[in-house]
C-alpha cells in the first residue's frame, strides 16, 4: 500500500524537526530563573531548565559561575528585542525558551543570529563579572603590553575577555558537542555563528580612560580595556545578520564542511553568520513556520526604513490611534540646586497594522 502524501509530509516535517532541535540556545531558559533559587549547591543545578547534561557537570564544577550565566540568559532577551524591534521578526520567540518554534528550530538566518548573540553574551557577562570582583576564580583584565599613547597609563581594572571567552564558549558549545543531538551540518552551522558572536565581542574591545589632574585638566589619563555594551555587540551582529549567506553542506576534499550556495567556489569566511534554511516573510501568523505576524504591530508612518508602515505592515494598511503621553515640561533650575518640572499631557498619534 502506498503512502498517503499528507502523511509522507508530515512524517518529513517530524523528521526535520527532530533533526534540528537547537539544543545549544535552551539554556536561554536561565533567564526565568528565580532569583530566590539559591545557587550554592551542587544539587541545585538539576533543578535548571534547559541545561544538557555537559552544561550540568560545568554548572557543578562552577556553582559560582550560574548566577552569571542566569543574568546573560537576560541580557540576550532583552538585547534581542532591542535590535530587532523595528523588524517584522522582532525576536519575541525567543521568550518561549526552552520550547523554541521553527523560525529558532531550524537553521534559519533567525536563528544563527541568536547563536551568535547568545554565545557574545554569556562571555561578556563573565568578563563583567570578574571586573565587578563577583567571580571568585577570576579577576581584572592583563595589563596590555603595548603603550597606551602620550599622556595615557595603564591602570584600572580591564575586562577579563580571555577568562570569558574561555567559559564563555564552554558553556555555550557544549550541546553542540554531543554525538546524538541534531545533524552534522545544524552542529557546524551553530559552532560557527557562535564564533562569529564571540569575534565581534572581541573586536568590541576598546580603551577606555578616565581624567585626572588639577581641576579637571585631564593631564594625565587612566586607561583601561574595556568592552562595548552588550547591545553595541547586538547592533554589529544584527548587521552581519542582514548581509548573512546562506550555505550547504557538501563535501570538499575527505570531509564535508559548510560553502555559500550560491557561490560554493569559496569558503565560508568566519566573520560572516550563516544559514542553512531561508525564512518566511513574517507577515501572516504562522506557527508551523514560527511566524507570529505583524497584524497589531506599532509602525512608523513617515520611516522610510523596516518599521515603515508599508514594510511592517506588509502592504495590508494601517489604523491610526491616539495615545495621551504625559511628560515633564516647564522645568526651571533654581540656585541651588535643583529643578522643579511640571507634568504636561499632550496627545500622540500612533499606527498600527491590519
Amino acid at each position: 500500500m502506498r503512502a498517503r502524501p499528507q502523511v509522507c509530509q508530515a512524517l518529513l516535517f517530524v523528521l526535520a524537526l527532530q533533526t534540528s532541535v537547537c539544543y545549544g540556545i535552551k539554556w536561554l531558559a536561565l533567564s526565568k530563573t528565580p532569583a530566590a533559587l539559591a545557587l550554592n549547591q551542587t544539587q541545585h543545578c538539576k533543578q535548571l531548565e534547559g541545561l544538557v547534561s555537559a552544561q550540568v557537570q560545568l554548572c557543578r564544577s562552577n556553582l559560582e559561575l550560574m548566577r552569571t550565566v542566569a543574568h546573560a540568559a537576560r541580557e540576550v532577551m532583552k538585547a534581542c528585542r532591542r535590535a530587532f524591534a523595528d523588524m517584522r521578526w522582532n525576536c519575541s520567540s525567543i521568550e518561549l525558551a526552552p520550547n523554541y518554534l521553527l523560525d529558532l528550530e531550524r537553521g534559519t538566518r533567525e536563528s544563527a543570529f541568536v547563536y551568535a548573540l547568545s554565545a557574545a553574551a554569556i562571555s561578556h557577562a563573565i568578563a563583567r563579572a570578574c571586573t565587578s570582583g563577583d567571580l571568585p576564580g577570576c579577576s581584572c583584565g592583563p595589563v596590555p603590553g603595548e603603550p597606551p599613547g602620550p599622556g595615557n597609563r595603564w591602570g584600572g581594572c580591564a575586562d577579563n575577555l580571555s577568562y570569558g571567552l574561555l567559559m564563555g564558549a564552554k558553556f555555550s558549545d557544549a550541546p553542540m558537542k554531543v554525538k546524538k543531538t541534531g545533524s552534522q551540518a545544524n552542529k557546524l552551522m551553530r559552532l560557527h555563528n557562535s564564533e562569529v558572536g564571540r569575534q565581534a565581542l572581541r573586536a568590541s574591545l576598546e580603551m577606555k580612560c578616565k581624567c585626572h589632574g588639577v581641576s579637571g585638566s585631564c593631564s594625565i589619563r587612566t586607561c583601561w580595556k574595556g568592552l562595548q555594551e552588550l547591545r553595541d555587540v547586538a547592533a554589529d551582529l544584527k548587521t552581519r545578520y542582514l548581509s548573512a549567506t546562506k550555505v550547504v553542506h557538501r563535501p570538499m576534499g575527505t570531509r564535508k564542511h559548510l560553502v555559500p550556495k550560491d557561490l560554493d567556489i569559496r569558503p565560508v569566511k568566519d566573520s560572516e553568520l550563516v544559514y542553512l534554511q531561508s525564512s518566511p516573510d513574517f507577515c501572516m501568523k504562522n506557527e508551523k513556520v514560527g511566524s507570529h505576524g505583524t497584524q497589531d504591530r506599532q509602525c512608523n508612518k513617515t520611516s522610510q526604513g523596516s518599521d515603515s508602515c508599508d514594510l511592517m505592515c506588509c502592504g495590508r494598511g494601517y489604523n491610526p490611534y491616539t495615545d495621551r503621553v504625559v511628560e515633564r515640561c516647564h522645568c526651571k533650575y533654581h540656585w541651588c540646586c535643583y529643578v522643579t518640572c511640571r507634568r504636561c499631557e499632550r496627545a500622540v498619534e500612533r499606527y498600527v497594522c491590519k
